[in-house]
């Protein structure tokens, strides 16, 4: 899923309820925007910026006909539950997702609100949706790519560092998307004559320490909430071990603030 394609689906779901007749008021619908990562992190902010510009360019104007509530876990998961039951409460018209640790959390608050999830891998796998085809429920969004092809990483690792040897694998073991991922790069790594490690997030610093003082060794992190919040130290831990890396996203190499 792209950005544009996200903001046109998402803009395309609120230009969808009907505008009142001329001289009546216009209702106040309401979006709520529940999002796991930091209030000040660059791509975050990025993303909601053309949200809402696409929602202007719709004629939903923020203060005027259309209220957006937004909540930011910053990588705390009692905070993430919390704002769950925050925007559950509030009864908003639809719930925009972001993310696929705050997708659970909101399912277990409403069964009625809309959510409408972005940046999830694996949906079906995660037990948010029954199928692709027909979600069911109250839940629906976009998936980025199916988690198998999670073993091309690896390939891409060896193919831009044919000397790698060991793979260390940096992913946050409480997800499923993340061990999914972590076994599609296992399944291919004997083929490629390659060694896996598990990274945790727990623990990046010394983690990627521990595994950079063996030579041979190249950085594959997947995706999640954890790694992007982290993804500054990552990648300069990548960079004064000199391990080639593999990264999730194309932002990971962007500037970033946080």
């Amino acid at each position: 899923m792209t950005r544009r394609e996200f903001i046109t689906f998402i803009g395309g779901t609120v230009a969808a309820w009907p505008f009142l007749t001329q001289g009546q008021s216009e209702p106040i619908r309401r979006v709520g925007v529940l999002v796991a990562g930091d209030k000040d992190d660059t791509e975050m902010k990025a993303r909601l910026a053309e949200f809402a510009k696409a929602l202007q360019e719709l004629g939903w104007i923020d203060g005027r006909n259309i209220r957006v509530d937004y909540r930011w876990a910053g990588g705390d998961a009692e905070r993430l539950r919390r704002h769950a039951a925050e925007l559950a409460a509030l009864r908003p018209d639809v719930i925009l997702a972001g993310g696929t640790s705050t997708v659970g959390p909101l399912q277990q608050e409403t069964h009625t609100v809309p959510i409408v999830f972005a940046g999830v891998v694996d949906p079906v796998g995660a037990g948010f949706v029954d199928n692709l085809a027909r979600p069911r429920g109250n839940t629906t969004g976009f998936t980025q790519f199916e988690y198998g092809m999670s073993g091309k990483w690896l390939q891409l690792l060896k193919e831009i560092a044919p000397e790698v040897t060991r793979a260390g694998v940096l992913r946050d073991a409480a997800t499923a998307v993340a061990t999914s991922e972590l076994a599609a790069i296992q399944a291919v790594a004997p083929s490629l004559g390659v060694e896996v490690s598990p990274l945790g997030t727990n623990e990046i610093e010394n983690g990627i320490d521990a595994f950079a003082r063996a030579s041979g060794g190249g950085l594959i992190v997947t995706t999640g909430a954890t790694p992007i919040r982290n993804r500054q130290l990552i990648i300069t831990l990548a960079a004064r071990y000199r391990l080639p890396a593999v990264y999730p996203y194309r932002f990971f190499l962007l500037p970033t603030e946080v």
